[in-house]
């Protein structure tokens, strides 16, 4: 898995980004640049703990743009089968953010699983630059805290050295 201080790689791909074939747009490297972003990559679509994290971070989408910062999901479904689930499930009509069609971004990444051939629960957030300043992978059954990738980024951002549980507005480390 790329980790800590690599670059994210370069890619292209399909994105389901709203309702209808019209919302399958591609994606690439240069879209968000000049943006830090989150990407956040899932099993696969029509599962059960899926769900809960792509709608928690839409909820949050605000708060990302906040810190000028786009997010953005995937797996390794392709975009007819992102577009097929949220057209049918409920919680996923309304995102506010782009689900990637991503299997040969997973492979450079080194998040699929070996036995499911899926993506692991990873997430990036890379800076402007292209590069990766925060990686995290969960198994497959075990959903994110999408609280503790904003406080992670707020910490990132802050450009100070950060305490254990640190939280933006708290004291930083002065040396």
């Amino acid at each position: 898995m790329i980790t800590v201080g690599d670059s994210f790689p370069q890619f292209k791909v399909k994105a389901c980004n709203g309702l209808t074939n019209d919302d399958l747009i591609d994606i690439t490297s240069e879209s968000y640049e000049a943006k830090w972003k989150v990407f956040f990559f899932y099993p696969k679509d029509f599962t059960f703990v899926c769900p809960t994290e792509i709608v928690e971070f839409s909820k949050n989408v605000g708060e990302f743009e906040d810190r000028d910062t786009v997010v953005i999901g995937g797996s390794a479904d392709n975009e007819f089968c992102h577009l097929a689930w949220r057209n049918d499930h409920e919680d996923l009509r309304d995102l506010k953010l782009p689900l990637i069609a991503a299997p040969k971004l997973a492979r450079e990444l080194g998040i699929l699983d070996a036995e499911e051939n899926v993506c692991l629960r990873a997430t990036f957030i890379v800076d402007p630059h292209g590069v990766v300043q925060y990686a995290s992978c969960n198994n497959l059954s075990v959903g994110r805290n999408v609280k503790e990738i904003l406080r992670v980024l707020d910490a990132i951002q802050s450009d100070e050295l950060c305490p254990c549980n640190w939280n933006k507005g708290d004291e930083t480390i002065k040396v």
